[in-house]
């Protein structure tokens, strides 16, 4: 069990429990362990997201990475995604991003990536906690001339514009209609200048809301987890799309001209539509998570397409992926990995996918949206032991009536038992085609594994 980092690197309330002291800790362990088979002074980028507190974290981590003789660039307001490209563009020996995604703005992260642009691997952030916890930190301590330095390198934000132009140009251009427009929620977070850089080199049409940070609105009723502002934006000022970021920018989800939501599953089945139609879908598979709306697994089997799933968090898409050799992969809060462009979430490549999906076609958002049903889904939290929140497997009651409700479906339903990683929670989600009934059932089941497992 891991002390510190939890599914997406490490989060919590930044001063006082994500406090400079750890920070610090953090810095000097990761360069220990990131670099510790370089003979050359390992260089580290470090970026951020609008959070008031991120000034304060990149000085701490700046004065860790230092003290162990490391050299950082440090890149200012940037994605998280930029980070992960310009790590491995620039044959970095690590990036860091400090930032806490789709959070409130008091709290604040820490996501460490490998040379390869990759976030880095539960059992290397387990033995960062070994590294912070052993006593050796003392001893991890550069001097005279082996201290490291650092440089402002802001102007590397242009090589992750750049990147965007030379993919997408050519086809934006070919395509790109006067009537199209598109708008772009930014949640306040660390797209909030490059976006509208990228859009306007582009030349795509776009209107730009919640672009002004002030330390404390980052997804402040904005971005990708509340999408009501832009639904309305969109319908409004009959923009022909909108699009929504995280905070760190690694997310997207949409809304398509009538100010329906497009998410993270409808994204897959567009943005897989599109690369089989170019030939560029590798093994014609689609890589999610066990959370994924079965009407993306519908979609997959009425296409012709291979559907994998993995357990939750981006990581363990990202790992089934390059394990196989497949390259899309995705949940349905709008991480989508497109491999061939950059090995983590990407929200501004996603949108550009869509955008682009929707310009080749020639058709409305709200067209591509209706490639996938979305089926009604219901979760419930079965409170129990924390002793026995696995025990369900094993209980004969519990696995017939699971049993029992998925045969009733014949495949137009699904039930999901998911224990939960940090509380005495059993969690119960069942998807089917009639809300109130699945509701019912999902109640009882859990009811069932709250008395059988207490």
């Amino acid at each position: 069990m891991r002390k510190y980092f939890g599914t997406d690197g490490i989060r919590r309330i930044a001063n006082t429990e994500l406090t400079p002291e750890l920070v610090y800790k953090v810095a000097k362990a990761g360069a220990y362990v990131l670099s510790k088979h370089t003979t050359k002074s390992p260089t580290i980028l470090i970026g951020r997201d609008t959070r008031i507190s991120g000034t304060l974290i990149e000085s701490a981590l700046m004065a860790g990475f230092l003290s162990i003789g490391a050299n950082v660039k440090l890149v200012g307001v940037i994605p998280t995604p930029a980070i992960a490209y310009l790590t491995r563009k620039l044959k970095a020996d690590a990036g860091v991003v400090i930032s806490a995604s789709h959070n409130t703005y008091e709290f604040n992260g820490i996501k460490y990536f490998s040379n390869k642009g990759t976030k880095i691997s539960d059992s290397l952030e387990e033995e960062i906690e070994e590294v912070m916890d052993s006593g050796k930190l003392d001893k991890l301590t550069a001097v005279n001339d082996k201290i490291g330095v650092s440089e402002y390198c802001l102007d590397l934000a242009d090589e992750y514009v750049y990147f965007f132009r030379k993919n997408f140009d050519e086809q934006i251009e070919k395509y790109n209609r006067d009537d199209f427009v598109v708008g772009i929620d930014t949640a306040n977070g660390a797209t909030y200048k490059v976006a509208e850089k990228i859009f306007t080199t582009l030349g795509i049409k776009h209107k730009i809301i919640n672009n002004n940070p002030n330390g404390i609105n980052i997804n402040e009723n904005c971005g990708s987890t509340h999408l009501d502002m832009l639904k309305k934006y969109v319908v409004e000022n009959k923009l022909s799309l909108g699009i929504a970021y995280d905070g760190d920018g690694d997310r997207c989800l949409a809304v398509d001209e009538k100010g329906n939501e497009i998410n993270g599953d409808k994204l897959l089945a567009i943005i897989s539509r599109k690369l089989r139609k170019e030939g560029k879908l590798n093994k014609d598979t689609i890589v999610a998570t066990v959370m994924s709306n079965l009407g993306l697994n519908k979609y997959a089997r009425d296409n012709g397409l291979e559907f994998l799933q993995t357990k939750v968090g981006d990581r363990y898409v990202l790992e089934e992926m390059l394990k196989y050799g497949f390259n899309l992969g995705g949940e349905q809060s709008g991480h989508v990995i497109l491999l061939d462009y950059n090995p983590t979430g990407d929200g501004i490549l996603t949108s550009l996918m869509l955008i682009t999906a929707i310009l080749e076609e020639n058709v409305k958002a709200s067209e591509l949206g209706e490639l996938v049903k979305i089926y009604p889904q219901v979760l419930i939290n079965a409170k129990v032991d924390a002793n026995k929140k696995y025990n369900y497997e094993e209980d004969k009651e519990i696995k017939e009536a699971i049993e029992k409700l998925e045969k009733e479906f014949a495949g137009n339903g699904r039930v999901l038992i998911r224990p939960s990683g940090t509380e005495p929670l059993v969690r119960v989600m069942i998807e089917g085609e009639d809300q109130e009934y699945i509701t019912k059932k999902a109640k009882e089941i859990a009811n069932l594994i709250e008395k059988k497992l207490k």
